[in-house]
């Protein structure tokens, strides 16, 4: 896989991969429960490096950027599978959020 990519050809070469190597998707609610457990992961991981918590020996071991690459490859099955344009989804959501929290995040003093 390619450093840079974009969202629309990570979801053909995660397609590609799901029915060459993979065999099939998983159902929507397995990803989803998959999806729980990744993120989960990704919060043990931030907890421990960046919060209050120690590291057990278990966890010395995990990575954060492989454990997020892992959060990301399972939200990208769950688009491919419903149908969903990542790209287009994105595009449409930061313009909600521009539309919606522009000024707010602006004038918000605890941000400043």
């Amino acid at each position: 896989m390619e450093t840079d990519i974009t969202i629309r050809e990570a979801q053909a070469e995660i397609d590609t991969w799901i029915k060459t190597t993979g065999v099939r998707y998983f159902n929507e609610l397995t990803n989803m429960a998959m999806l729980t457990e990744e993120v989960g992961e990704v919060a043990r991981i931030i907890a421990r490096q960046y919060g209050e918590q120690s590291f057990k020996k278990s966890d010395k071991e995990k990575n954060l950027s492989d454990e997020l690459a892992d959060v990301l490859f399972v939200l990208i099955c769950i688009a491919n599978q419903t149908g969903i344009d990542l790209s287009e989804a994105l595009k449409k959501n930061l313009e909600k959020k521009t539309n919606r929290d522009g000024e707010r995040h602006q004038s918000n003093e605890k941000l400043k």
